[in-house]
């Protein structure tokens, strides 16, 4: 009996070291696992922010073959007759590339505004609702030239969408629109234009014959920053009025979850302004949902 006794707790010493063992591997083993998951994360943030930088990059190409839908705030003042007006516009943007075959692309790019404005068209008034669409599409070489130049070519198109009289003009309009860049290293510059005539429409509205011309210049960060100088400015051959506003913007692509997205926020001076047009400092703000290929 009193060896029996005696043997007791050298068992229990034995298991307990054994257990011991046991709960020092399973540690090991959870420690290897989780350094492993650290390893692999860490391996995967300089991935993304290559990928992203090359994301934010795609974005200062109108042509890239890249899916995104832009929406767009614009915040305009000093509108109407008085100049007391304020404008608030959404434009939808959204950019759809279609693979023609191996050595060509089409571009697709929409905008369309959602606008509320009061004061515009006199003290007191208020107008909302949606306003014209410019649908444009470039036809567009898949790889940049030898001198590494990027283009693209095709018909811009306006349809009266609007809503309401006062936020569309009432009137089709077709023309050429273009775009030429250039992109070496983090530098993003060239211009987009497009030209527009109407040829149909409500016959008590006014005849369209507008010029839009957009140059711009971008930089972008290898962390997905862009800093970006534009303007988008609107030569009216009817009226021969300039509507200049000079856009500075900033975006920075991100990820909520798995999907990537841009925002970008910016300051906007009318450097010259139509007769009723916004005056004096606007502002910016911009959501891009992106879909890379």
């Amino acid at each position: 009996m009193h060896i029996a006794q005696g043997s007791a707790p050298k068992r229990s010493r034995r298991a307990i070291s054994q257990r011991g063992r046991a709960g020092t591997s399973r540690s090991s083993s959870h420690l290897a696992h989780g350094a492993f998951a650290i390893v692999l994360a860490i391996g995967a943030v300089p991935a993304w922010a290559a990928d992203s930088a090359d994301l934010a990059k795609q974005l200062s190409n109108p042509v890239a073959a890249l899916i995104s839908v832009p929406f767009q705030y614009n915040y305009d003042r000093g509108i109407g007759p008085n100049h007391s007006g304020h404008r608030d516009t959404v434009n939808i943007q959204p950019v759809v590339p279609i693979t023609l075959n191996a050595d060509w692309n089409l571009i697709s790019r929409t905008i369309l505004p959602v606008t509320w404005q009061h004061d515009v068209t006199g003290d007191g008034s208020s107008q909302s609702g949606l306003g014209d669409t410019v649908q444009s599409f470039f036809f567009s070489p898949a790889k940049p030239t030898a001198a590494g130049t990027i283009w693209g070519l095709g018909p811009a198109l306006l349809l009266p969408t609007a809503t309401d009289s006062q936020l569309g003009g009432k009137k089709w309009g077709a023309g050429p629109t273009g775009v030429i860049l250039q992109q070496s290293g983090p530098w993003t510059y060239g211009g987009l234009a497009n030209h527009i005539w109407s040829y149909a429409g409500q016959s008590s509205r006014p005849g369209v014959s507008s010029t839009f011309l957009q140059p711009f210049l971008a930089y972008t960060t290898p962390d997905a920053i862009t800093y970006g100088l534009n303007t988008e400015s609107t030569y009216d051959w009817k009226k021969s009025e300039w509507s200049v506003p000079i856009n500075l913007q900033v975006s920075k692509v991100a990820k909520i979850g798995d999907q990537p997205v841009s925002f970008q926020v910016g300051l906007r001076y009318w450097a010259e302004s139509a007769e009723n047009g916004p005056r004096g400092w606007g502002g910016r703000f911009t959501v891009t949902l992106l879909f890379p290929k």
